[in-house]
């Protein structure tokens, strides 16, 4: 069923009752490849309970299962890909919560046929009680490959955030993907088997499961508090990335970043290949 539009742009889901605890705390940050090395004593607080650090990238992985618009946009899900994910943090997460998520459809917009079309979602991540201050927005952008010509406008989509292509960059962070980082970060929320089974991404196309999108999300958003953030998640004020090309577990992430101000523009790309798997990244730090 094609894209109906403008009626996609009415979707919304408001309320949806979301929950964690330490432990999914401490389990998100474990799929980032935090804990790696037990002796670093700036990454050990986001695996440990005494004086727990929170990951403002959480959100993402949380908003993911509010909702389900996406399901209900009439799209070919089979020809889906992750193409952006931003984040603005207005306060910290606390290190366990009961709490409410509003979604809603922002924008469609029509690449033509045989060009897909692009799917704007807008997710609020905020407290059950009236009139509280809300935790986060965030911005996922779906890149839909077989639902082009369905009518909407062309233009009008977010404009990618430009990384200096004029200096060298600040600083670089290589991170390793430890090779089960996909089934840890597959228990945050996300249980496609592509990021599992062997067979699944084989009939993809893969040559084996390949790591969640957000997964390199938050590795970058990692990699920036390491560098320029002294690893102190209530620093990260907004977070966004484009995503280019997937990471295999097993491989390494070289996250490259220059500074102005409180900007961080960063690209990542793996170390082994040479590819890059995330552009256009800004992250805003207090």
């Amino acid at each position: 069923m094609p894209i109906a539009f403008p009626e996609i742009l009415s979707l919304r889901s408001e309320g949806t009752e979301l929950s964690w605890t330490e432990r999914d705390v401490m389990l998100y940050a474990l799929g980032l490849g935090y804990g790696s090395d037990p002796l670093d004593a700036g990454e050990l607080p986001f695996v440990y309970e005494n004086g727990l650090r929170v990951m403002p990238t959480m959100a993402a992985a949380l908003a993911l299962t509010a909702g389900g618009l996406i399901f209900q946009a009439g799209i070919n899900y089979l020809l889906v890909v992750h193409g952006e994910q931003r984040l603005t943090v207005h306060r910290p997460l606390p290190s366990e919560a009961r709490i409410q998520a509003d979604a809603r459809i922002v924008g469609a917009y029509d690449k033509g046929p045989g060009k897909g079309a692009i799917i704007l979602t807008e997710t609020v991540l905020r407290p059950a009680e009236a009139g509280a201050e809300p935790y986060c927005t965030l911005l996922s952008s779906t890149f839909a490959r077989g639902d082009g010509g369905f009518g909407g406008p062309a233009e009008g989509a977010p404009a990618p955030h430009a990384v200096p292509a004029d200096r060298a960059p600040d600083a670089v962070v290589d991170l390793p993907v430890r090779p089960e980082a996909a089934l840890i970060y597959r228990l945050s929320g996300d249980r496609n088997p592509l990021h599992a089974d062997p067979a699944i991404a084989a009939a993809a196309g893969y040559p084996r499961p390949i790591l969640h999108g957000l997964c390199t999300y938050g590795m970058c958003a990692r990699a920036v508090l390491r560098a320029f953030g002294d690893n102190d998640p209530t620093r990260l004020k907004a977070h966004d990335a484009r995503f280019s090309a997937p990471v295999f577990p097993g491989e390494t992430l070289s996250v490259a970043m220059w500074r102005d101000g409180g900007t961080v523009s960063f690209e990542a790309r793996v170390a082994e290949r040479g590819v890059v798997v995330a552009r256009n990244g800004r992250t805003v730090l207090a």
